[in-house]
């Protein structure tokens, strides 16, 4: 049965979101509440239920769920950098990496237990841990120009660009890329409707 929202209504969210407070006090100012550790999480969490919201009737059925968990940290180039090496043995910074929990590719992991949705009653459900978003704040800030965004677009894209990841989307081809690519422009245009 699908658990998808038919109403339209969002999804239940367990955000926890972080913003590095060491990075240079003109970047998080230029960021605006997208890096406020306290206004952030109210407008992250808004941001991502949207999205969720838009993507429910796309989602394979394992990922619809009334309720889902995940993390977004905004961060500088040094800690995306080390992240970066860590997990995909790749030098130097990054703009965005998604470390999902339902990622079919960890073959040697222990089994996720997955929860049981009761069709009747959301309101107690276990929210579906999709996994982390970092993203980083000096990184955007260098490409937001260079893409014609302001840095607030440019977090959200990379934000979004995240979220898909964490839902199961890649891009290991050109055409991939472009429909992934395409997807995240539909989530900010509607985005920016509202």
């Amino acid at each position: 049965m699908s658990m998808a929202h038919p109403s339209g209504d969002a999804p239940d969210l367990d955000l926890a979101f972080e913003a590095d407070d060491s990075l240079a006090a003109e970047l998080l100012t230029s960021a605006g509440v997208l890096a406020d550790p306290l206004a952030g999480a109210e407008h992250w969490h808004q941001r991502l239920s949207d999205w969720l919201t838009q993507l429910a009737a796309e989602l394979p059925e394992e990922l619809q769920a009334p309720a889902y968990s995940l993390g977004l940290s905004v961060v500088g180039d040094a800690e995306i950098a080390e992240l970066n090496s860590d997990w995909r043995g790749k030098a130097g910074p990054t703009d965005v990496l998604a470390f999902a929990a339902q990622d079919d590719g960890l073959e040697d992991a222990p089994a996720m237990p997955m929860p049981s949705w009761d069709d009747d009653d959301d309101s107690d459900a276990e929210p579906l841990e999709l996994g982390d978003i970092v993203i980083s704040l000096e990184t955007a800030a260098r490409q937001a120009p260079e893409h014609d965004h302001s840095l607030e677009q440019e977090l959200l894209f990379l934000a979004s660009h995240g979220l898909l990841h964490l839902l199961g989307w890649d891009h290991p081809d050109d055409a991939s890329l472009a429909a992934m690519l395409a997807r995240q422009e539909q989530l900010l245009a509607a985005a920016s409707q509202r």
